[in-house]
């Protein structure tokens, strides 16, 4: 994405699909979504049974990112635990924007789009400047023109095609998906929370410039998640993405301690009709690559 003019060299940071990126540069703030590596060394949430390796890495590297805010969401129980950890381990200003579980009736939109007036007020206080009518159609307008959040697709190969779907992969993690073009798949949909599926839909131009803040709020609130109170929208979504790709099998991952995710793997083939290959991590120590090598191979052996 093209830089864009910042009033301050103020950064905030997230991971979170739910936070608006154009609202944080709006306020003339640098918006970071952090995927987490994770670093090493010092931690500032320690290791901890049946603590969450993602949000666990997250908190970690946003604290060694040096930022001048993090923002945490209620997107799941153990973000929510993080942001307690957060404000206790670190002088740097932490916000918890409240994500509601259902999303169908107008009370819970409206909530969405409070808290995003609410993240507004914190912005304000790290150094940001509340933008007009015109300021934050003026962002928005560039950051859905901008080509690169587009999503790139896999490389060109005559592979078996394939969609991996679940929850967020931290970078390391992303070996998987190497792995499935090595063994002869070709990744024709990332529907991972840190893929495709955690971008927002394009923006309404016709109510952008009527209504920029309600718009913003709409197209973010509306990407589809298993946390989601009914989750039919991410049915929904599915359905139409792998008719359009063609995907002829899924792999599906979670973290173990991924109690939203998991859950899904059951209904998922039996809603799908098509092959599923469940593989879950521990998330800790480095992906096995020949482990997981020897399951993917197999599965896409099956689908020939």
């Amino acid at each position: 994405m093209r830089e864009p003019m910042y009033m301050t060299e103020v950064t905030v940071v997230y991971t979170c699909p739910y936070v608006p990126a154009e609202w944080i540069a709006a306020h003339g703030l640098r918006p970071r979504r952090l995927i987490p590596l994770p670093v090493e060394g010092e931690s500032v949430v320690v290791r901890a049974e049946g603590l969450c390796p993602y949000a666990r890495a997250f908190a970690n590297d946003a604290v060694a990112d040096n930022a001048d805010g993090i923002i945490v969401t209620t997107l799941c129980d153990q973000m929510r635990r993080v942001y307690d950890l957060l404000v206790r381990g670190t002088d740097t200003p932490v916000f918890l924007l409240n994500m509601p579980k259902t999303w169908q009736t107008v009370g819970a939109q409206r909530l969405y789009v409070d808290e995003v007036k609410r993240l507004g007020r914190f912005l304000v206080r790290l150094g940001g400047r509340a933008p007009s009518h015109e300021e934050l159609v003026h962002v928005m307008i560039d950051y859905d023109t901008d080509e690169d959040r587009v999503p790139c697709t896999s490389r060109k190969s005559p592979g078996t095609p394939i969609a991996v779907i679940g929850g967020p992969l931290m970078q390391r993690d992303r070996i998987l998906f190497g792995l499935i073009e090595d063994c002869g798949g070709r990744i024709v949909l990332d529907a991972t929370e840190t893929g495709w599926r955690g971008e927002r839909r394009p923006f309404d131009r016709r109510r952008l410039i009527e209504d920029p803040l309600l718009e913003l709020a709409d197209a973010y609130f509306s990407i589809p998640d298993a946390s989601r109170r009914p989750n039919s929208e991410l049915y929904e979504w599915l359905k139409v993405e792998l008719t359009r790709t063609g995907a002829r099998g899924i792999v599906f991952h979670h973290y173990v301690w991924c109690d939203a995710w998991r859950s899904e793997l059951v209904r998922l083939r039996e809603w799908v009709g098509l092959p599923v290959l469940g593989l879950d991590g521990e998330g800790y120590s480095e992906t096995n690559p020949a482990r997981l090598q020897s399951r993917i191979l197999a599965f896409l052996e099956m689908l020939q």
